[in-house]
């Protein structure tokens, strides 16, 4: 009689290597051998837990957000302190018009309707150079520091003397999706980190309750790109932007069970957790350096934290009725806006690290973004009137609140747009020059860093790319941007590449 043996059931992955992987594996080992690259036995340094970050090389296995992290990690600058802990970033999706907002040129009011010549050949995304095309708004000067703004913003133009201009700012690409991964990861192709997912791998979470990097989307769609504009790359997957949508009726996907799930308890809901918990370690055991996991486990539980945080910090209910009109809730136009940055100062102000806050959606015609080729009076008058008041009341509710002093405010876009008419009334995509802001956490107010020339065509003095961007900022959160590095294929991965100076003339 034939005593048959029981066989264990084993997953594809097994299989192959059972198959293929073990005199693979001892080929392998020959060969790292033989080249003096096969690792010894070290023992890890011994880790704390803690939100400030961690050597890169110690921390290559830690994989969530709030994991335990070595003290005085070497990319946190000495001597000088942090001058920020938080930052919130307001994208501007679709290329917003530097020389209809913030890039006064008296020249183009002059030669308006005459014929634009910068003295060079011009090659333009999807047009040829039309006339010169004065902005359809007003000019005039603001603040102590007098800073010229066009009418097109007058709120943010109470707050010139807390913001620091960058009209050099210079792209790499005039098309949509590689220019807007480039401001937001430094990299025009994908599959790199979000400056939010290296400041969460950095400096971790203030607030274990909420996300260290939220993403507020535009109610209408997403940006070119979508998702993966915050994505989390190469870095552990539990830094990647987690999506919160306050102006929809369930903010956060999935976080509550639907009504109709009746038999979903609050108890069997934790013990349904605690299986989960237990199956899901087990599977990590045997699949070391796969982040994923880890990060589905950490978004588990902060999702069961997350029912507890979620719903207060997303009820402006208990806002009084001067700040919610004060973000423009009580008119149509700014209402939608007007809540992200209302949400995102209350995030914010639990300890949330990174915030992004979008405005402009791909979605098609009728435009809903700032890439205004048809109607720049039509589509910006639009866009613009949604953003500045909102925009301006972030600024003025953190500083009342204290909390401007350690909180970055950052105002961008992925390209600027032509100084020259496209057809009668619309401009065509600059990435020779566009604009950015920043504000609070030790930016110096009322200051200009760098020019574009005189139509506004070119930056010609301190051409400046999102690799100083990043770096400014990391500084002022105390990080040192050459040092935060990740290892990934072979190479010692940052947000600024192999770029990047810091702009020292911009801080206080």
């Amino acid at each position: 009689m034939i005593k048959l043996r029981q066989i264990r059931a084993t997953s594809r992955r097994e299989f192959l290597w059972n198959l293929g992987g073990g005199l693979g594996g001892i080929a392998l080992a020959d060969l790292l051998a033989r080249s003096g690259l096969l690792a010894g036995d070290a023992v890890p340094p011994p880790l704390r837990k803690g939100g400030q970050g961690g050597s890169r090389d110690q921390l290559a296995g830690v994989n969530s957000q709030r994991d335990a992290t070595p003290p005085n990690p070497p990319f946190l600058r000495g001597g000088e302190p942090a001058r920020a802990k938080r930052v919130v970033q307001l994208f501007m999706s679709g290329a917003a018009s530097q020389c209809d907002m913030f890039d006064y040129k008296p020249l183009l009011v002059e030669r308006n309707g005459e014929a634009w010549d910068p003295g060079e050949k011009v090659e333009l995304f999807q047009s040829s150079p039309g006339a010169c095309m004065a902005s359809p708004w007003k000019w005039k000067q603001s603040g102590q520091c007098g800073k010229w703004m066009s009418d097109l913003v007058p709120h943010l133009a109470t707050c010139v003397d807390e913001m620091a201009f960058i009209p050099s700012m210079v792209s790499k690409s005039n098309i949509h999706g590689p220019a807007t991964f480039m401001q937001n990861t430094g990299f025009v192709l994908p599959g790199f980190p979000h400056m939010g997912a290296w400041v969460s791998y950095g400096l971790g979470s203030l607030n274990d309750n909420l996300p260290t990097f939220v993403v507020l989307p535009d109610m209408r769609g997403f940006a070119p790109n979508g998702p993966g504009n915050w994505s989390a790359g190469f870095l552990p997957a539990a830094h990647q932007g987690t999506l919160l949508r306050p102006n929809a009726k369930n903010p956060i996907a999935d976080l509550f069970p639907p009504e109709a799930a009746k038999f979903i308890t609050p108890d069997g809901d934790r013990d349904a957790l605690a299986v989960l918990r237990k199956l899901n370690a087990g599977y990590a055991q045997n699949r070391e350096g796969d982040s994923r996991l880890d990060a589905r486990i950490a978004a588990y539980e902060l999702a069961a934290k997350l029912q507890l945080s979620a719903p207060e910090v997303l009820d402006i209910s208990h806002e009084t009725e001067a700040t919610q009109k004060q973000y423009g809730l009580d008119q149509k136009i700014t209402s939608d806006f007007g809540r992200n940055c209302l949400i995102a100062r209350r995030l914010l102000e639990r300890g949330v690290r990174f915030v992004q806050i979008w405005s402009g959606a791909d979605n098609g015609f009728p435009r809903r973004n700032w890439d205004s080729h048809e109607d720049i009076a039509r589509d910006h008058g639009e866009m613009g009137t949604s953003m500045d008041q909102p925009a301006a009341a972030l600024i003025h509710d953190l500083k009342a609140r204290g909390l401007l002093d350690d909180t970055i405010v950052i105002w961008t876009t992925e390209f600027g747009r032509m100084p020259c008419s496209q057809g009668s009334k619309g401009r065509d995509h600059n990435p020779f020059t566009f604009t950015s802001w920043l504000a609070g956490g030790g930016v110096k107010g009322g200051t200009t860093y760098g020019a574009s020339d005189e139509w506004s065509y070119k930056a010609i003095e301190n051409p400046t790319y999102c690799y100083d961007l990043h770096a400014t900022v990391l500084h002022l959160l105390g990080i040192d941007h050459e040092k935060l590095t990740f290892r990934h294929n072979g190479i010692d991965r940052r947000l600024t590449d192999v770029h990047g100076h810091v702009i020292r003339e911009l801080m206080a």
